[in-house]
């Protein structure tokens, strides 16, 4: 299953965009209004939490900078993967889209796609402020 963002113009560079994804601290401002928990773990890794969803800890996998940055849930219940992918557009511009790529049963997919894809775009909206 693969759902992805809209594309979003950032107003930083391609390496910048990826320093930023890298730094999980810097999702807490990307989170939706309903998220009702936002703990970091360690320097690469944090725990959230949607109103009425389960809690869902993410940890930086893989940066290549300034391409992409790839993040993946910590539990083997929900593998999944959460990719930032980048475009430069000038030395002070980029476009970004995200990537949720996941494994799962089509009972699952038809509980997890609306919300997933909702989630996604918030993230993308608040990235285009940052």
């Amino acid at each position: 299953m693969e759902i992805k963002s809209k594309e979003v113009q950032v107003q930083k560079s391609a390496s910048d965009l990826c320093d930023f994804l890298s730094n999980v601290k810097n999702f807490e401002q990307l989170m939706p209004e309903n998220t009702s928990k936002f703990e970091l773990i360690n320097d690469n890794s944090f725990v959230f939490a949607l109103k009425g969803m389960p809690e869902i800890a993410l940890e930086v996998k893989e940066v290549n900078s300034p391409n992409s940055v790839v993040l993946g849930a910590m539990s083997d219940k929900l593998p999944f993967t959460l990719t930032g992918d980048v475009t430069p557009i000038d030395e002070n511009t980029s476009k970004a889209q995200l990537r949720f790529e996941g494994d799962f049963n089509p009972m699952m997919k038809m509980m997890i796609k609306g919300p997933i894809t909702k989630f996604l775009e918030t993230l993308a909206t608040n990235l285009e402020k940052c």
